[in-house]
Order: C-alpha cells, then sequence, then structure tokens
C-alpha cells in the first residue's frame, strides 16, 4: 500500500465519522487527486462530486468563479485556489472542499510565480463553522518536472485536508 492510499483512507474514515462528504476541485493535477480518492472501494460514502477545472472558462462556467477575480490575481493565487473551493462545496453541496491550482511546468512560470507554485485551499460548508464556510489555504513551491509536482500536489492535498479537517473541529 502506497503513502496515498493509506492518507485516503485516513480521510475516508474520517469523513464517514462525520458523515460527511467532501467535493475536489482541481487545475494543475487534472482530476489526479478525485482518481485517488475513487481507487478506494467505498468512496461513494463520502465522495460525489469532482470538479477538473484546467482552464480558466471553467473555472467560471463550472465553479462560478468571477472572471474578474481571475484576472485581478491570477488562476495560480490565494483568491482562486479559495474561490475554486467554495464554489464548488456550493455547486455540489459537499461539507467539505479541497482545491488546488498551480503550475507543473515545463512552461508556464514567471518570476512572480515560478513553475512548482502550488495553492491548495481547504473549505467547510458546514454551518457550525464561524461563518458556515470557513477557508484554509497555504501556498507550496515545488521543484521537479511536471509529473513529479503533480505527484507531490495529490500528496499535500490529502495530507493537508486531513489536517483541515483535525483543526477545523467540525
Amino acid at each position: 500500500m502506497n503513502a496515498n492510499q493509506l492518507l485516503v483512507e485516513r480521510l475516508a474514515k474520517e469523513l464517514l465519522q462525520r458523515n460527511a462528504h467532501i467535493v475536489t476541485a482541481e487545475s494543475c493535477t487534472g482530476g489526479w487527486i478525485a482518481k485517488t480518492l475513487t481507487d478506494l472501494q467505498g468512496s461513494s460514502g463520502w465522495f460525489e462530486y469532482g470538479y477538473v477545472s484546467y482552464g480558466n472558462n471553467a473555472k467560471t462556467d463550472m465553479l462560478h468563479i468571477p472572471a474578474d477575480l481571475i484576472a485581478a490575481h491570477g488562476a495560480v493565487s490565494r483568491a482562486v485556489a479559495e474561490a475554486m473551493a467554495t464554489g464548488a462545496i456550493e455547486a455540489s453541496g459537499a461539507d467539505f472542499g479541497l482545491s488546488v491550482t498551480g503550475i507543473a511546468g515545463p512552461d508556464g512560470g514567471s518570476p512572480e510565480k515560478p513553475v512548482g507554485t502550488v495553492w491548495f485551499a481547504f473549505a467547510s460548508g458546514l454551518k457550525n463553522t464561524d461563518n458556515g464556510q470557513a477557508v484554509n489555504s497555504v501556498c507550496h513551491h515545488f521543484d521537479g518536472d511536471r509529473d513529479t509536482i503533480r505527484r507531490i500536489s495529490v500528496s499535500t492535498a490529502l495530507s493537508g485536508m486531513l489536517e483541515y479537517l483535525a483543526k477545523s473541529g467540525v
């Protein structure tokens, strides 16, 4: 059993204990997180929706992220990662949302946002949070080729969601 499988088993246990569902909104990972979640038999008990919003139009059309927000901050930003997570919750009705947006390369980087820049957001749509939608986000800078950056992003997203659930108290 690999590390991601162990993370998914832990995540499934946490979600089942809460009788909760998670939704994913993925850009640079292209559905890899959803694939990893659904590799576990019985995942339909806590996972129903996964959005691959790779392009800006998909982010706007599927997750209702305003185009001006993307234009102002860029697709790879805290604002967009958080809007992806909350937009996925709103679109799906899930209890928790996980999003990832980044630059996996080999092209697309800039001095401000080099290849390997990846934003993650974790959100709750449960009403017993302070504002009904508590969101945490974090940026990482990974080294490696496209596949390595994407692979590390999947692991980081899964472990980040587990940390979010542990700290959220919901």
